[in-house]
């Protein structure tokens, strides 16, 4: 459930640049202002750009850490309950074996089960 969250987190930041760019390149285009003023934002915008993407960067950086950790920890949880699994059943498997092993010496040490070699 985990990876479901921090993945909508990264489409999400992801998404929410993506229609901010837009937005911003829709409103600029769009404005009713003089071409040398608009040229002039678009330059201010475009100069901003290396440390939006930076930032985007690090944010992704962050996201993908925390995910490998929380695959870290996961794996790490189940590695764990898998070893304790597999020790339970071979103890199990050896107490079934001793109490198998228990019935058949006990059965065959009994008098009915004792054949006489002299008879047919």
């Amino acid at each position: 459930m985990s990876e479901r969250r921090s993945g909508g987190t990264g489409a999400f930041l992801g998404g929410l640049v993506l229609g901010a760019a837009a937005g911003a390149v829709a409103g600029l285009l769009l404005a009713p202002r003089t071409g040398r003023e608009t040229r002039r934002l678009l330059r201010k915008s475009a100069d901003a750009l290396p440390e939006l993407a930076e930032d985007l960067s690090t944010t992704v950086q962050f996201q993908a850490d925390r995910l490998s950790e929380s695959a870290l920890k996961n794996w790490d949880g189940t590695l764990t309950r898998l070893r304790d699994a597999i020790a339970a059943g071979v103890e199990a498997s050896q107490k079934e074996r001793q109490k198998f092993h228990k019935d058949t010496v006990s059965s065959t040490d009994s008098p009915s089960s004792v054949r006489d070699p002299s008879t047919p």
